[in-house]
């Protein structure tokens, strides 16, 4: 087995860099990450608009329902694995609102 093989056999793990550090407020980083992967499903959606489906195997009435469950699930995954750091300034400005209401 070459190197190259042996590397593509191993499993993929992705090591997100924004996010990872542990958050003390979970409900205020758990509302951050909503926040973050409604964003990118709406960027997301947007580059879906200009794709064509393939009549052989797509298009339909159903296609349009799940193209949408689709693309919001590719939102929360990236915002889970990191996402493009909206995140992280989100969740520090709710812990700025919080402290100054208190």
């Amino acid at each position: 087995m070459t190197v190259a093989m042996a590397a593509l056999s191993q499993p993929y793990i992705h090591t997100p860099l924004q996010g990872a550090k542990a958050h003390p407020d979970a409900r205020a980083w758990a509302t951050a990450q909503d926040f973050e992967a409604q964003f990118l499903s709406t960027m997301a959606q947007t580059m879906f608009e200009g794709v064509k489906t393939d009549k052989t195997f797509g298009g339909g009435p159903g296609e349009d329902t799940f193209r949408s469950m689709l693309v919001e699930q590719y939102g929360q995954q990236m915002a889970k694995s990191g996402g493009i750091g909206i995140a992280d300034k989100i969740y520090g400005e709710i812990l700025k609102l919080q402290e100054t209401s208190k």
